[in-house]
């Protein structure tokens, strides 16, 4: 998983400094090995068999797979790289019909329409998103591209070649990981960083860095979610190796619920205290046993809690796997972390009104139009300037107009220096290298470079410039360097304009949307801590008394828990883009990183509140007025960033 990115002076205005970020890691061989065995084979073989048009396809198939080729489980993978392939797939059977049944003007409207449905499909997710991407470059593609080839034709070889790279995917093996399971290795990698994570936050409980590694946990968890509740043929885990890492990462959920709490308490902990998770990291990445952890004093619930989810943690490792119920003593910690491992993994299921919602919802509408006003601009601009590579002008504008990307600034400087340096670059290569043996290996190099290179996106830009180049060449066609470059600044200015004009309704809605998403998931979380899942009793001496709960209860918490923080997350993200674009564009967010930061520190608050219920069963004065503190906070932070609506009912149970 990537580090956070690299950080600048900051005298320099946000939206420069992001643009000149990049992620820090070491270096993915894995993922560079299959770069190189990816799109360079194929073109190879579709020479041999005199058939480049073709090969050309498969390797932009392969190319865009190994764009979305990120770190993780393979069965995680497969999602992420198969469903935008088939997107792509289907954007070039369409662009290829419609460019040869349409004249300009219907072609143009055409496209438009697809922009506005991708566009709003984007933003259901991470893999929508690739998947509309892929969606609309290859329909781009398939209009201009000259190939005599049929649309099915096309689009079966643009489907092949993400098919190579997904069997690469799944069948090489990561270098070292052949002393357990391999098939596993990208889960196992996600599960010990989730220990090393709780570690890094115990480490620096009462330090300036607390809040920065709560976050790196939440990240961790996030990853070895992904890696775990990937697509499966079957409900539940069936070999024992898999068994054994869900009830590793369902061990964790207790052990960060503590380190939270305990950071929330703001008190500094021995440095023993962070041993116990270490040596669990360790015992996961070479599938050795734990020994003997640390255990803490038990001097206050947080302590308490860890010590018993150690306790927990250890007995889980040296059993190799979950516990059966009849086993369990009972314990809802144990039970708990049993349900959570068999089936509570997966938080999200993908549900028909939610996808639904979340196309016609505001974020969806906004970044639909968006996409549909660019790409539409760009197609119409393209077909008046009767370009022989048209299609670089909108695909180019896709890439440009996707907010995951980065802010829009950052993205256009990005995307116009990448640009340049990869068209010097392949220039360079074209007047010295043998074709198409040189282009070939060119292919193959790039290919190798993509997984380096997307850490930043003007290094991908350039390096993807430079396939894209090569690829061109061995089609048939001239060498285009000049023509891309101006192609790419002409891009940069149809976004650039047209994403600062006024749109209907308000700005940021893809803030919005998520920062309301966070909201409902902490009032669900803080409603559930509150009841303690099975209702509430009349407290004394001020304080709330639950009345408990067993297994089921302890994993619906956790879940609720991981949902709170991922929902976070993702609106912190979205929030710190938006910030760092012009003003002109950042004013329109102004006042929800408070609003953020208000919904962190009250399911933070909320996470020491459930601690502190399992082991003394009332809270203190100090968690209701917090609780009730933060409540009042965050109705001033919402009305202030324009967020009016009434928080959920049951705001008064605190």
């Amino acid at each position: 998983m990537p580090r956070p990115f690299r950080t600048l002076p900051t005298a320099l205005p946000l939206w420069l400094t992001h643009a000149l970020r990049a992620q820090r890691g070491p270096v993915p061989w894995n993922a560079v090995l299959r770069g190189t065995l990816a799109a360079g084979p194929l073109l190879v073989v579709a020479v041999v068999v005199g058939r480049e048009p073709l090969g050309v396809m498969a390797a932009l198939g392969a190319m865009f797979a190994g764009i979305n080729d990120r770190p993780g489980s393979r069965r995680a993978a497969v999602p992420r790289i198969g469903v935008p392939g088939l997107a792509g797939a289907a954007g070039i059977a369409i662009g290829t019909y419609a460019g040869q049944g349409l004249g300009a003007a219907p072609l143009t409207l055409t496209l438009t329409a697809l922009g506005l449905l991708a566009g709003a499909v984007s933003a259901v997710g991470p893999v929508a998103s690739g998947a509309g991407t892929q969606l609309l470059v290859a329909a781009a593609v398939g209009a201009g591209m000259p190939l005599p080839e049929p649309g099915w034709q096309r689009a079966l070889f643009f489907l092949a070649g993400t098919g190579w790279l997904i069997v690469l995917r799944l069948a090489l093996p990561t270098p070292g990981a052949l002393a357990n399971d391999f098939r596993f290795d990208g889960e196992r990698a996600g599960v010990a960083g989730v220990y090393d994570a709780i570690a890094d936050l115990l480490a620096a409980v009462g330090g300036e860095q607390a809040g920065g590694r709560r976050a790196a946990l939440t990240a961790a968890l996030d990853h070895a979610q992904d890696a775990l509740a990937g697509p499966r043929l079957r409900r539940y885990a069936t070999s024992a190796a898999e068994r054994r890492l869900r009830a590793q990462y369902a061990a964790a959920l207790p052990l960060a619920e503590a380190a939270t709490a305990l950071a929330w308490a703001g008190e500094a902990l021995p440095a023993r205290t962070a041993q116990g998770p270490r040596r669990l990291a360790v015992a996961v990445r070479t599938g050795e046993p734990c020994g003997p952890l640390p255990a803490p004093a038990r001097t206050v619930p947080g302590l308490r809690a860890l010590d018993d989810a150690l306790l927990h943690a250890a007995e889980t490792f040296d059993r190799g796997g979950p516990r059966p119920q009849r086993a369990s003593g009972g314990h809802p910690l144990g039970l708990g972390a049993e349900r959570t491992a068999h089936k509570g993994l997966h938080l999200r299921p993908l549900r028909a009104g939610a996808v639904l919602r979340a196309v016609t919802g505001t974020g969806g509408r906004e970044y639909g139009l968006r996409v549909a006003l660019c790409y539409g601009a760009a197609v119409a601009v393209a077909q008046a300037l009767h370009h022989v590579h048209w299609y670089w002008l909108p695909a180019t504008a896709v890439f440009l107009v996707k907010p995951d990307l980065g802010p829009l600034v950052s993205r256009v400087l990005n995307r116009a220096a990448g640009t340049v340096l990869g068209a010097l670059v392949f220039a360079g290569f074209a007047a010295v290298l043998p074709r198409p043996e040189g282009l070939v290996a060119l292919v193959a190099i790039s290919g190798a470079l993509i997984p380096v290179a997307t850490r930043h996106f003007a290094a991908q830009t350039a390096v993807v410039t430079v396939l894209v180049l090569a690829l061109v060449m061995v089609g048939g066609e001239p060498e285009a360097s000049w023509g891309r470059i101006g192609e790419t600044l002409l891009a940069c200015a149809i976004v650039l304009v047209v994403g600062h004009l006024p749109a209907p309704g308000q700005r940021g809605g893809n803030v919005r949307a998520r920062l309301t998403a966070a909201t409902d998931a902490a009032h669900a979380y803080l409603t559930h801590v509150l009841s303690g899942g099975d209702g509430v009793d009349g407290g004394n001496d001020g304080g709330t008394r639950t009345g408990g709960g067993g297994g089921d209860d302890r994993a619906t918490r956790w879940a609720l828990r991981r949902e709170a923080y991922r929902t976070l997350a993702e609106a912190r993200a979205a929030i710190d883009r938006s910030a760092a674009e012009l003003p002109t564009l950042a004013r329109h967010t102004a006042g929800t990183d408070e609003v953020a930061a208000t919904l962190e520190r009250l399911v933070d608050t909320t996470t020491a509140c459930a601690v502190h219920l399992d082991d003394t069963g009332r809270l203190t004065p100090r968690h209701t007025e917090r609780l009730a503190t933060l409540l009042d906070e965050l109705v001033d932070r919402r009305e202030y960033a324009g967020l009016a609506a009434p928080l959920p009912a049951g705001r008064s149970s605190a």
